[in-house]
């Protein structure tokens, strides 16, 4: 759905680069070409930054990084791709920020479309966290997020995307989706840009708001009204959406969250009416789509509840290392055993050839879906997510499945690339964030090596992270300017040089 809302943000984009300085292109257009000067490595990689005076955000101390991490690469694309992909969010996609003293807000878009995702802002913004304790401005930034994704959350949370607020001056963009659409409940297009239910939203607020707690100290944003209501809505909600569909008498418990729609594509609507198909009680929780934003086929996605688990736990540790709302601690805790639970007993299967794996989606019912997706929550990530360690046989069953052109339905190989593509973007197109966390999870030098140069070959010449790119055709790409994937890039080469150093 992404890429086809793009048409419908472009006008949008532009309007928010010539705020900042009339003369500056849209980046959605200055990423489609490539810039000089070129790398001198075989690739040739394009410098993508944009002129100093049309970034949305500087800082001294991610320059420096820069400077520090390229100083020790030796392969020339990569260090022309680095400082492309490590600064693509603080360049381009920082549209509003207000960086008072004690309540700043920060609204970052995804890229090329005019909306804040919940789960891609926290993962644009990550790479950042290992830097806010020495820089104050860089705090500033991403408890600005957290404080964001508050207010959202608070409203709506059960929305995916949000419209910036009011009071930054930017306007809502219409999602182009308002015709024939079912939701419940409702909500404001003004405020919210699309509701398509993903529980890896509330688990990637989690995830950011300790990730900054846990690199700062700064426990602040715990006693703000907005971002207490936000963690009440997501524990109420989850708790509801651990119920099954039927109630002991086959009585319909009445749906928490619905959404149907009048289209072409199977994976913008949701089965049922809108309530998807129904489950058993298992202790995971429903979710009507993947973070792919495409609808699920059995309601139990189960990296997404993995996520769930782990953020909520490290949630309850949050409040219980700082001995406040003990009750909401010991409430995150239990829920994320129930989860956790849930996903080991429901979510495994028995393969005939791999064993033991885990399924992608299941119902309690008994089906189950055999593969993987290549966004994330996926469970080729479950590692890097925390949720279990890379050498478990649970895991390297499931990885096995996951990485076989044979019994991945979605993965693709070609004369220049493979790996784990996606439904969203149909057949044939690998993802560069499946490579990435490949690599990231893998404990194996060659492995690693071999990913990192796989991702150099998916920029289609301009220098910067695709959303997908054909396994045959290099110029056949989705999105110019996807920022998560660039800044999950700019993690990968840090994380790959502190584990292997001198590996490019």
């Amino acid at each position: 759905m992404r890429y086809l809302l793009i048409i419908h943000s472009l006008l949008a984009i532009n309007a928010l680069v010539s705020c900042a300085d009339s003369s500056c292109p849209s980046f959605t257009d200055y990423s489609s070409v490539p810039h000089n000067p070129l790398s001198s490595g075989a690739h040739k990689i394009p410098y993508m930054r944009p002129p100093p005076n049309c970034r949305t955000f500087t800082n001294p101390t991610i320059e420096k990084v820069v400077k520090d991490v390229t100083s020790v690469i030796n392969d020339p694309d990569w260090r022309q791709l680095f400082t492309n992909t490590f600064t693509n969010t603080l360049d381009t996609t920082v549209a509003w920020h207000e960086p008072t003293k004690y309540d700043p807000y920060t609204f970052l878009v995804t890229g090329d479309i005019t909306a804040q995702w919940i789960r891609d802002s926290a993962n644009q913004i990550i790479p950042y966290i290992p830097y806010a304790s020495e820089d104050i401005n860089i705090a500033k930034l991403i408890l600005g997020l957290v404080n964001m994704q508050s207010e959202e959350l608070a409203d709506y949370p059960f929305g995916n995307a949000f419209q910036p607020p009011s009071r930054s001056g930017l306007a809502p963009t219409d999602n182009g989706i308002a015709v024939n659409l079912f939701v419940s409940p409702p909500f404001n297009n003004n405020t919210v840009f699309e509701a398509k239910f993903e529980i890896d939203s509330f688990a990637s607020f989690f995830q950011l708001s300790t990730l900054y707690w846990k690199a700062t100290g700064d426990a602040s944003f715990t006693k703000s009204k907005p971002w207490m209501q936000a963690v009440r809505n997501i524990l109420a909600t989850t708790k509801r959406l651990q119920e099954p569909t039927y109630k002991p008498n086959k009585f319909v418990n009445r749906p928490l969250v619905e959404y149907s729609r009048l289209t072409y594509t199977a994976t913008e609507t949701q089965f049922g009416g809108g309530m998807g198909n129904p489950v058993k009680y298992t202790g995971m929780v429903k979710t009507l789509f993947r973070p792919s934003d495409d609808a699920t086929i059995f309601p139990f996605l189960v990296p997404a509840n993995a996520f769930l688990a782990v953020e909520l736990a490290n949630l309850g540790q949050m409040f219980s290392a700082l001995g406040t709302n003990l009750d909401i601690a010991n409430e995150a805790n239990s829920r994320a055993k129930e989860i956790r639970q849930g996903v080991l007993q429901f979510g495994t299967l028995m393969h005939p050839k791999y064993g033991r794996i885990f399924a992608y989606e299941t119902d309690g019912y008994g089906s189950a879906l055999v593969m993987d997706d290549a966004n994330g929550p996926s469970l080729l990530s479950l590692p890097y997510l925390g949720f279990i360690d890379a050498e478990d046989p649970l895991y390297q069953n499931t990885r096995s499945l996951i990485l076989s052109l044979d019994d991945n339905p979605w993965y693709f190989a070609g004369p220049y690339i493979h790996g784990i593509g996606s439904p969203h973007t149909g057949f044939t197109k690998v993802w560069p964030m499946a490579i990435i966390m490949r690599g990231l999870t893998s404990n194996n030098y060659t492995e690693v090596k071999e990913c990192l140069e796989l991702v150099k070959t998916t920029t289609s010449g301009l220098g910067l992270m695709h959303e997908s790119v054909s396994v045959t055709k290099p110029e056949d790409y989705t999105r110019s300017w996807f920022a998560w994937c660039n800044s999950l890039a700019s993690q990968f080469v840090i994380d790959a040089l502190s584990r292997f150093p001198g590996i490019i």
